[in-house]
């Protein structure tokens, strides 16, 4: 099919994760983005994409519209102006990692002008989502999802209808607690392997071909082997904000996060070494900075 039949796609927010995703769909569908920043629009412009900052040429042209912002006050503001210029049955995607009470009002306002918002949170890093190597978990009106499908399809390796509204997000806590648990599980082995006189590359290549892999030691293990966190696939002063929502959220439904608790330390470690603006990666330096020296 001819991508001149075909409805474009809005994204609204072009940083790392949404021009991932603009430059993942173009191929398969015309893009329409907006972001305050010249470069981010430039780049997607470059790709064979369009760019506005005008809400109402999304309302206008697109039946479904990709959220990729920054927190939760952004959220509110763009919805807030989207909703004036929403069509009836408009699929507004939100994929962001925000409070579900953040998501729910954010979907009054958008279910207020007409529209459909769904609860779409991705598993993944920027650089998984460069190539499309993501999990959505997919929440809301089931319908919807499906209308929404292509589009997952071309940003993401799957996705997992999990349930009503508000269910994405829950189960994107709990991703982020494992995500949190074993980024620290392997910066701790590859401590103790360098401590060993083990050549690291070597220990990194062996332990993911053993039981002790873990998807963590797979995307951030090179990073550690090389010592360098730059540029960042997740900046150590964002996942904080994403390990607040789940100590609260645990605190919501009495769970008990012993391991979570213990590596907190770690990521503290790392914003109180400046190391905020580096990848989780750098909780590897914070525990090799507590070891004794290598001699």
């Amino acid at each position: 099919m001819s991508q001149d039949t075909v409805k474009p796609v809005g994204i609204i927010g072009l940083g790392i994760m949404g021009q991932a995703y603009a430059l993942n769909l173009i191929p398969a569908m015309p893009v329409i983005g907006v972001d305050p920043v010249d470069g981010a629009r430039a780049v997607v412009e470059a790709a064979g994409g369009r760019t506005t900052n005008d809400f109402g040429v999304l309302g206008a042209e697109c039946d479904v519209i990709l959220l990729a912002l920054a927190s939760p006050k952004v959220l509110e503001s763009v919805v807030a102006d989207l909703a004036k210029v929403l069509r009836p049955g408009t699929v507004v995607l939100e994929l962001g990692t925000f409070a579900v009470p953040d998501k729910e009002a954010a979907r009054e306002v958008i279910e207020g002008a007409g529209g459909i918002l769904l609860d779409c949170p991705v598993s993944g890093t920027g650089a998984q989502a460069k190539v499309a190597d993501l999990v959505v978990f997919a929440s809301g009106d089931q319908g919807a999802v499906e209308t929404a499908r292509p589009v997952f399809d071309a940003i993401s390796k799957s996705t997992v209808y999990v349930g009503p509204f508000g269910a994405g997000m829950k189960l994107k806590m709990v991703a982020n607690l494992l995500v949190a648990i074993h980024n620290v599980a392997a910066a701790e082995a590859l401590v103790m392997a360098e401590k060993s006189g083990l050549d690291l590359q070597m220990a990194l290549d062996a332990l993911s071909a053993g039981a002790g892999q873990s998807r963590m030691l797979e995307v951030r293990g090179p990073m550690m082997v090389q010592g360098v966190y730059e540029p960042a696939t997740m900046k150590n002063e964002v996942f904080m904000k994403d390990m607040s929502l789940i100590l609260d959220y645990a605190r919501e439904v009495e769970t008990p996060i012993p391991l979570l608790a213990a590596s907190l330390s770690s990521y503290l470690g790392a914003m109180g070494q400046g190391r905020q603006k580096q990848d989780t990666a750098a909780v590897h330096a914070v525990l090799k900075s507590l070891a004794t020296p290598i001699s």
